[in-house]
């Protein structure tokens, strides 16, 4: 490489790292091929995103595999308080007193007692429960005009279906629905902030009612169940509790929603392979599996900061520097997968290589209740639907623009259900895949 050429690979290095640093806007919308070039010129690299905390961004997948079981590098956020509190504010810090927020041993303790009530038999009795939520919402979309299957479809079905879990009555849901998409979309400004912590409060608030009617009338659900065992067992103090509810609220419903989401749109996308998956239902599994690593929700893993110096690819990373793992790019690194831009629902082995839901001792918990609501959403989708397409050019798709974000998924989803009934001269172009 020759002098010149050396110093437009450091240029366009720069401009990478700034890019992911600020969020900007076309970075957003599509970041496979700048993570491309940070996981070839710099997998670890220093960023300054607008929370303000300066942070290492980690993108190849080897190096990412080994940092989110690493235990150098903490998931402890209140060991790292004053960091946390500058990027979230007071008013997350009690609410992120989980596991998800810790490190062994309290991390052991706190997943030892949730998966006694996250057992396989529970999560499996809910099948015929989510099968009927998505059929009763499929039933309230119209197939006379467009609709955004975000918002009608995807976002309802696994808060609900994680209310239903959880135990929160179906007369209360739509509220903290409500209070969940003002966090699940808030940035990093003042304004942002004040509706957060207004949110958070509002939902800590409803949580602590909860637990107590819970606790005086138990009945067969979640919560119930994590109160017996902390009354009973060993014990979840209250904050642990009302904290542990709200990390399976948001990581039971954000994660699979955006996923289904992002899954609609990447096979209508690809409409051959989708035929695919019609024509043959038992695909079905292996080609969420390819959705996940392909175009997954989890775009960057929640925070974790260096316990001590840490060597990864040749890069320090000092000792209290915030570290983020790029999911989105360890998925597309060429060094784990053949061909990892092409989307191939038959590609063989990707369950057990994809990152989406992590590895170690912080593996996702639910992720055999998100693969079931992935399955039945999609089965039931275009089984019901076989014809739906999208209603605007795949293009011009709009995805989460929150700079930095932990999830990568779409703002909206305008789709047609069934084209031949709807007036709109973009449905009725589009493609015939049945």
């Amino acid at each position: 490489m020759t002098q010149t050429q050396e110093q437009e690979t450091a240029d366009e290095t720069a401009r990478a790292v700034d890019a992911a640093s600020r969020g900007c806007p076309e970075y957003r919308s599509n970041p496979h091929p700048l993570y491309q070039h940070l996981r070839e010129n710099a997998p670890v690299c220093r960023i300054t995103p607008p929370h303000g905390v300066d942070s290492y961004l980690i993108t190849r997948f080897e190096d990412a595999k080994a940092a989110l079981a690493d235990p150098r590098i903490s998931k402890d956020m209140y060991a790292a308080i004053d960091a946390y509190r500058s990027i979230f504010g007071d008013s997350s810090i009690a609410l992120d007193d989980n596991m998800l927020f810790a490190d062994p041993p309290k991390h052991t303790r706190l997943r030892r007692i949730v998966s006694r009530a996250f057992v396989p038999r529970r999560i499996e009795a809910l099948r015929p429960r989510i099968q009927e939520i998505t059929d009763a919402l499929l039933d309230q979309c119209s197939t006379l005009q467009s609709v955004d299957l975000l918002s009608a479809f995807a976002f309802p079905l696994p808060l609900q279906v994680i209310c239903e879990l959880i135990g929160v009555p179906e007369e209360e849901r739509e509220e903290v629905q409500q209070r969940c998409s003002v966090v699940a979309r808030t940035g990093f400004s003042k304004k942002d902030k004040d509706r957060l912590a207004e949110a958070e409060t509002a939902l800590r608030e409803y949580f602590e009612v909860l637990i107590a009617r819970k606790r005086k009338a138990p009945e067969d659900d979640l919560l119930s169940v994590l109160i017996q065992t902390s009354d009973e067992q060993e014990s979840l103090t209250d904050g642990e509790l009302l904290s542990t509810l709200w990390v399976l609220l948001f990581a039971g419903h954000k994660t699979t929603a955006y996923l289904i989401g992002n899954a609609v749109f990447t096979l209508l996308t690809h409409p051959e392979q989708l035929k695919q998956v019609i024509d043959s239902p038992e695909l079905l599994p292996n080609a969420i599996e390819e959705i996940i690593r392909f175009e997954g929700s989890v775009e960057n893993a929640t925070f974790r900061h260096a316990l001590e110096d840490v060597t990864i690819a040749g890069t320090l990373i000092p000792k209290g520097s915030l570290v983020q793992i790029a999911v989105t790019s360890a998925n597309r690194d060429a060094a784990a997968f053949e061909s990892p831009d092409a989307f191939d629902i038959a590609r063989p082995g990707v369950q057990s290589n994809h990152l989406g839901f992590g590895t170690g001792p912080h593996y996702c918990l639910g992720a055999p209740l998100a693969r079931m609501e992935m399955q039945i959403a999609l089965d039931s989708l275009f089984r019901r639907f076989p014809k739906l397409s999208l209603t605007m050019p795949a293009d011009e798709a709009k995805w989460l623009t929150v700079p930095f974000p932990a999830f990568r998924g779409l703002t909206e989803l305008p789709v047609a259900l069934d084209p031949s009934r709807v007036l709109d001269d973009w449905a009725s172009g589009m493609p015939d895949i049945a």
